[in-house]
């Protein structure tokens, strides 16, 4: 994506399952748990940040020594800070090279069998340090205290605050972070009092201290998740631990943020992405299983490991954008579904570079959309293969060696024209001349263009608000003076606003959006903006599942006169060469990407109803801002 979305975090969670002497006999090391969680944020690092943390937890503390550790960062370089803070307490190993487990447990931090990592793009609330995962809820009791991290963003997070203060809280902020960890914990420390009247009433002799140990070995994990996210609406992964040592990770409903496991005798991990772990810990695809929608995966205090069903699964909606452009692309499934996406184009680039492939050059914008350019350029050289075969067989044997030679020798003029150089300190100038700084991230390779003859073709993954597209990209290559570029994208057009985690959330920012908005009003249909306008505010009077007003926008135009007006409002003063854009298809989105069909960004279709409130208040929000703007004029 040449535009930088922040979006979802990531998560990684290992929890040991031998004792700490175990890994320091078998591999050398007393720090085996948090080296392996350490690679597994490093390799995950694409997915956040603005922040990142760790939290851990020892099984056999001695009282008086602290038995919950944690460590966040909200710097510039927060995952390095995590882990200096931690490498400093792992020092005093080094300096005790007899240290036994017990005495490691007692004086050095971040010690813990489980353990808990967190990586944070920021979807909401700000910057400071509160917001940065995990949360933490301690008390002297360990079966009270509770550390939560988590990718996800919910959608009714004012209910979840509400019941919270129904109920005598008093929760220091409003986020879906600390709503979620005040439910949560308010949900543990319930059944800590059921578990102690019951051991009270049953044995009367026993010691307060034997009864909160035997709560320890009998808190119901799977019934504490039930209860927190019976009535959470969105899409979330939410990974905790317990202070005694019980550990989860659940999914919500519809699949829609990603969640992979492994487990052996040793291990039981998980992640937010599947080759982190296979990379981690040196296993097969096969071996890494997808967490199910609505399921958790429970790792007991003893050890033991389950995945349970939590709440229903609803139909799958795993979010189709993390196949596009979050998720590395060294997954193998998401590999292959990246390049088929390309592929899915290649019919449309065909039809509008006219099938000229003398005057054509093939390319990419760095780097994201190099596995779709492959898949391109593929379904290309699959076409002009049978074109040639065909003119082969017509010509028969009476075609001449040196036409021969021409028909066998055509193949795809493939190029790097686009070079993203180092991140540009723009920041030291403002308003236009920023603007001509922008201009300049991306630089160009010269010599290979024939000016005025040929034309480019560039895929991006996607176009989201076509900003960079406007003020470098096209700017860029128009010096190389092609008669034409085509812009092409491996994603559909992005029409509608994410509310599940990713930083999408004001129409006025989706190119697609605004162009539908000046199609509206080019051809005398604005009322209907006001007309969609009045129907989002009486729904918002109205509970219940709801309709996406927002389609009507779009329902009169189809997706090659969007992208039309998209191309003339990107195209930039004083350009030279003509400009074209292909979209994906919805359908050719679904034919890469099967088994993910989360495609609400496109289509609308939100699988849940806080996705629908969330699009139309951002189009209530928009055309009431634009009413504002001319009031003010």
């Amino acid at each position: 994506m040449s535009e930088n979305l922040q979006h979802e975090c990531g998560i990684a969670l290992v929890r040991l399952r031998k004792p700490l002497s175990y890994y320091k006999e078998k591999y050398g090391t007393w720090n085996y748990g948090i080296e392996k969680l350490y690679l597994l944020m490093e390799k995950q690092h694409n997915r956040g940040q603005d922040g990142a943390g760790v939290a851990s937890v020892k099984l056999h503390p001695q009282p008086g020594s602290v038995y919950m550790d944690r460590t966040r960062s909200n710097s510039h370089s927060p995952l390095r800070d995590v882990f200096d803070t931690i490498s400093e307490g792992l020092a005093g190993i080094r300096r005790h090279p007899a240290a036994t487990e017990q005495w490691i447990t007692a004086h050095i931090p971040f010690a813990g069998e489980a353990l808990l990592g967190h990586l944070r793009y920021r979807t909401q609330g700000n910057q400071t340090i509160d917001f940065v995962h995990p949360v933490l809820r301690s008390n002297n009791w360990r079966s009270r205290s509770l550390t939560v991290a988590g990718n996800f963003t919910l959608t009714n997070a004012d209910e979840v605050f509400r019941q919270l203060v129904e109920i005598g809280q008093y929760p220091h902020n409003t986020s879906d972070t600390v709503s979620l960890l005040e439910r949560m914990g308010h949900l543990l420390d319930r059944q800590n009092e059921t578990l102690y009247g019951q051991y009270r009433e049953k044995y009367p002799e026993w010691s307060r201290k034997k009864i909160a140990v035997n709560i320890e070995n009998r808190l119901d994990i799977p019934f504490l998740l039930k209860e927190t996210v019976r009535k959470l609406d969105g899409g979330y992964v939410i990974g905790g631990i317990v202070g005694q040592g019980d550990a989860f990770v659940v999914r919500d409903p519809h699949g829609i943020r990603p969640a992979f496991y492994y487990v052996d005798e040793e291990v039981a991990v998980v992640a937010s992405e599947r080759p982190v772990i296979q990379t981690a810990f040196r296993v097969r695809t096969d071996d890494v299983k997808e967490l199910p929608a609505g399921a958790a995966i429970i790792l007991k205090k003893d050890a033991s490991v389950d995945v349970e069903q939590i709440i229903q699964p609803l139909e799958r909606k795993a979010c189709s954008f993390e196949r596009i452009y979050f998720s590395r692309g060294t997954d193998k499934y998401i590999y292959r579904e990246r390049k088929k996406l390309g592929e899915q184009l290649t019919g449309k680039v065909l039809d509008v570079i006219g099938y000229d492939f003398e005057h054509t050059i093939f390319s990419y914008i760095p780097n994201t959309a190099e596995t779709a350019f492959y898949g391109l350029i593929k379904g290309v050289e699959d076409y002009m293969l049978h074109e040639k075969h065909r003119r082969i067989l017509e010509a028969g044997k009476m075609l001449p060696s040196g036409e021969l030679w021409d028909i066998i020798t055509q193949r795809p003029r493939v190029e790097k024209i686009a070079v993203k150089d180092a991140k540009m300190r723009t920041f030291i100038t403002e308003g236009a001349s920023r603007n001509n700084m922008v201009e300049h991230v991306y630089d160009v390779t010269y010599g290979i263009v024939r000016r005025r003859i040929d034309s480019i073709v560039i895929i991006d993954d996607s176009i989201v608000r076509g900003t960079t597209l406007k003020q470098s990209i096209l700017k860029m290559l128009d010096r190389l003076e092609p008669k034409k570029i085509i812009v092409v994208s491996s994603a559909p057009q992005i029409r509608y606003p994410d509310c599940y985690g990713i930083e999408m959330s004001r129409m006025k920012e989706f190119c697609a959006f605004l162009a539908a908005i000046e199609l509206l009003k080019e051809r005398g249909m604005a009322g209907l903006i006001e007309d969609v306008y009045q129907r989002c505010k009486q729904q918002q009077k109205k509970s219940g599942e709801g309709i996406n007003h927002v389609k009507d926008i779009y329902h009169p135009f189809t997706p090659e006169e969007i992208s039309e007006k998209i191309a003339v409002l990107l195209r930039p003063d004083n350009m030279q060469a003509e400009v074209k854009l292909v979209f994906q298809s919805l359908e050719g989105l679904h034919a890469a990407c099967p088994d993910n069909t989360g495609d609400w960004y496109f289509s609308g279709d939100y699988p849940t109803p806080g996705g629908i409130r969330v699009v139309n208040n951002a189009f209530i929000h928009y055309f009431e801002e634009e009413n504002k703007q001319l009031k003010l004029i």
